[in-house]
Formats: structure tokens, sequence, C-alpha cells
């Protein structure tokens, strides 16, 4: 078995949060695999941040909805690269509608991909952690499990609350087998399509009366906080969820 980590982040084809974790743990010197549903993208992401970091990535399509294709990519994952040291679980969905007029469609699929999909990895993941007897997986929440706001969407943030919870007992069950679990709540975390939802002064607004460092969040700011929850520096950290919204939602 290589001594070099080996780490799955899901929907990390993307232009987000995903991508951006995947190449700062690729620069953190781990084997990485980017997972995501669309397979032409999977596969163009994961040559690009190779070719950029000059580490092994690899790209395989998975889809988190899909129980038996997880389990199949966890296993494909530790017969390649011989362990699985770092889940990140980033996959998720959101619409907004309110909850007197929401679509049992609406519903079912932010819980399908934004918790159970959460589960699923976890569920097919955490055996070969066990089996080598170490691991960190961090999953990605955000504050809308915290707010009282209509922002999020209920369904997103019922999700995304549960995915705290996930997080903890998960932590509990397996500290005791060298395995630490914990979660990162973002808040408004800046890419180009949200442009398409927002209009432009609502970032200058965000940016100028509710962010307290002045600006809104990159996905590198997620990453470099994911960077450290999954690597040796936080080894005494696990059950935890960390908010990282520039101020706007603290937690404590």
């Amino acid at each position: 078995m290589s001594d070099q980590k080996v780490a799955l982040v899901t929907a990390a084809a993307g232009v987000g949060i995903g991508s951006a974790i995947a190449r700062q743990l690729a620069l953190d010197g781990m084997t990485v695999v980017v997972t995501d549903a669309h397979e032409r993208r999977c596969g163009e992401y994961a040559e690009k941040i190779a070719a950029e970091t000059g580490q092994k990535v690899l790209g395989i399509p998975m889809d988190v909805t899909d129980a038996a294709r997880v389990e199949a990519v966890m296993g494909e994952v530790v017969a390649e690269c011989g362990r699985l040291d770092v889940l990140v679980n980033n996959a998720g969905f959101n619409k907004i509608e309110p909850v007197a007029e929401m679509s049992l469609e609406t519903w079912h699929r932010s819980l399908d991909i934004d918790l159970n999909g959460t589960f699923y990895c976890m569920r097919y993941g955490l055996p070969h952690m066990i089996n080598q007897g170490s691991g960190s997986i961090v999953n990605i929440s955000s504050i809308g499990a915290w707010e009282t706001s209509a922002e999020h969407g209920s369904a997103y943030a019922a999700a995304k609350a549960a995915v705290m919870a996930l997080t903890r007992v998960a932590a509990a069950e397996n500290g005791p087998l060298g395995i630490r679990v914990n979660a990162v709540a973002p808040g408004l975390i800046y890419n180009d399509f949200l442009r398409k939802i927002y209009p432009a002064e609502f970032f200058d607004g965000y940016a100028k009366d509710r962010s307290y460092v002045g600006r809104i969040g990159e996905p590198e700011d997620v990453a470099h906080l994911v960077s450290f929850l999954a690597g040796d520096k936080a080894g005494y950290i696990t059950g935890e969820t960390y908010g990282i919204s520039g101020g706007v939602y603290p937690h404590a």
C-alpha cells in the first residue's frame, strides 16, 4: 500500500466548491479522485488538475443518489489506489420553493442529493477506512441549517441540518476506530452560475452590508478549511461543524 493519501471529492467537476477542494487536496500532495454526475466534465477536470499539480488524479463518474454505483466506486478507488484516506461529501442541490407550494420532486431531490448522497458515500466509504484504521471525512453543510431565513429553501436547510447530525453521530461511532468526521457550513460562496440567479446589486449589497470582511466568499476559502480538517494538523478535531461565512452567521 502506498503511503500517499487518497482523497475522493463528490461533485468536484464544476466551477464551485468541489472543484476548488479537489485542486487544493492535489496541491497538498494527495492522489485525488474527482467524482461527478457529468462524465465528460469529470474526466476533463481530472486531467486539468493533474496537469496543474503533477499529482495522480482520477475522474470517475458517480451519481451520489445511486447507492449501488457509490458502493462500486468506493471499491474501485481502493482497488486502484490501495486506500481511501479522505472523503469530502460536497454534492448538493437546492431549489427555493415555499413549503406551502413546494413540489414533492423538489423535496425528494433535495433530500436524495444533500442527505442520502452524503449517507451513501459514508456508508460505503467508511468500511474501507475502518479496515485501514484511519481516515477523515468532511461533509459540506450550510449556514442555512442554522439560520431562521427564507433565503435558503426549507428542503435544503432541512437536509443540511441533518448532515450536521449525521456528522456528529458518525464521529462518535468511528473516532475509536481512527476516523474523524467533521462538517463545514459555508455562507454565500461565489461562482459564476449565481449570476443567473441573483442580480448584480445582490452581490454588492452582500459584501457591503452583511459580510464583516467586506467581500463574498470564494470556493478557495472553503477549500483551505477542508484541507486543514482533512489533514493531520486537525488530528484532535472531530464531530464539529465549522461556519465559513465572513461573519454573516457566526455560530458557537
